[in-house]
């Protein structure tokens, strides 16, 4: 997932912007989507833009030679599933006794490796072996179209030609360095490759060589595709020695409006309003900074979250699957299983906080994309509309919520 994964894969804003310098002329030819039998004439184009940009005639050729457009790429693309599970559903799901177990057991078996890995790049093993975990469950699921073809094929497409153009000079930056082949470039449908499901641009970038063989291997090398994730998330501010989630209890009254991720408390905010430990010990009153996260409103689970988990959002901008993550995280470095909040917590249908974003809309809100899936905007339109009725400010869509809409009050 994320710059390298599943369903949510943003682009670094200079990828993008190196894409539209690179393809600005291309990228106005392919405003209007093309045929798929103008593919050949498209690739034939790619080539020479390639070899211009220094990647050699060679490399090219064996990548590129005999790729056909392929329509399996293009209907994925067409077809992503909506990601729209509540917190306790994806973390019961993918937080499993099993994926602990085995978890556990990696971080023995490479006890060594992570030891090094934590003192050149300061990322701990519990975070690399939950994103391990969730984006292939350890290697075993990495994908398995042909990642070459699937990038040149969305590269063509006329929706995100030049993120994917980017991202197949990348690819062949890759090949052409000698960390893979072009048949071992294999991955799911947006050219994600490895055990980290790294887009090329980010294996170009940050992928190391931690075994000493050679090769950037991270389909194959556990320790360089262990150590090349550590990289990348130094690269984007982890900061060593620091916490990045603790679950925590909140008092049935609190300042709701203030707990989102995007909002910064010192500590001594929440420790003031009675946000305590989950073993009801007070939090320090200090002045490190924190946000209170309330993934499914102020009856589900609690958290407080770093400066840490900043990189888990910018690894994946979906909440519940960064959550996820930083939460298998602390059970892999031995804090307690999940508490579910302080009461039953009703999910809504994404029909219904579709819905909800629907009637959000027309009385002027942002709210992002109309989806059913609640993002930054549209927490932020429910917690406004909630201020205005005088409800928790929670930002949590509730049946409550919808039927007060539905009046029109």
């Amino acid at each position: 997932m994320a710059r390298h994964g599943t369903i949510l894969i943003p682009m670094t804003a200079a990828a993008g912007l190196c894409a539209a310098v690179l393809f600005g002329t291309a990228s106005h030819v392919l405003a209007a989507c093309q045929p798929p039998a103008a593919f050949p004439k498209w690739l034939q184009g790619f080539k020479q833009q390639a070899v211009a940009q220094g990647i050699s005639p060679r490399t090219v050729s064996a990548a590129l030679d005999g790729v056909s457009y392929d329509p399996a790429t293009i209907a994925k693309d067409r077809g992503q599933a909506v990601f729209a599970q509540s917190f306790l559903q994806f973390s019961n799901r993918m937080v499993s006794s099993n994926r602990l177990q085995v978890g556990a057991q990696l971080l023995k078996k490479y006890s060594g490796t992570f030891a090094k890995i934590q003192q050149q790049y300061g990322v701990p093993g519990p975070v690399l072996v939950a994103f391990w975990g969730l984006e292939t469950d350890f290697g075993k699921v990495m994908g398995n179209m042909e990642s070459i073809r699937s990038l040149a094929t969305l590269s063509f497409d006329c929706r995100r030609p030049e993120k994917f153009s980017a991202e197949l000079l990348d690819a062949l930056r890759v090949i052409e360095r000698g960390d893979l082949s072009p048949r071992e470039m294999r991955g799911p449908a947006h050219g994600e490759v490895g055990q980290f499901q790294f887009q090329p641009s980010t294996y170009y970038n940050y992928a190391v060589d931690f075994d000493g063989d050679g090769r950037r291997d991270l389909i194959r090398s556990a320790p360089d595709s262990l150590a090349s994730a550590a990289n990348y998330l130094r690269s984007i501010g982890w900061q060593p020695n620091q916490p990045w989630l603790e679950q925590v209890r909140v008092p049935a009254d609190l300042p709701w409006d203030q707990a989102d991720v995007t909002i910064k408390r010192p500590r001594l905010f929440w420790a003031k309003h009675g946000v305590t430990y989950l073993n009801g010990q007070p939090l320090p009153g200090d002045n490190v900074s924190t946000s209170l996260v309330l993934p499914m409103g102020r009856n589900g689970p609690a958290f407080l979250t770093y400066p840490n988990f900043d990189i888990y959002t910018e690894w994946n901008n979906s909440l519940v699957y960064s959550l996820t993550a930083a939460y298998y995280a602390t059970r892999l470095a031995g804090a307690p299983p999940l508490a579910k909040g302080n009461g039953p917590v009703a999910v809504l249908s994404a029909a219904e906080t579709k819905e909800i974003q629907q009637l959000l809309a027309k009385r002027g809100f942002d709210v992002g994309k109309i989806d059913g899936v609640v993002g930054a905007a549209t927490r932020n339109a429910i917690r406004a509309t909630q201020i205005k009725y005088g409800m928790p400010a929670d930002a949590y869509p509730t049946a409550e919520l919808l039927s007060r809409l539905r009046a029109g009050r």
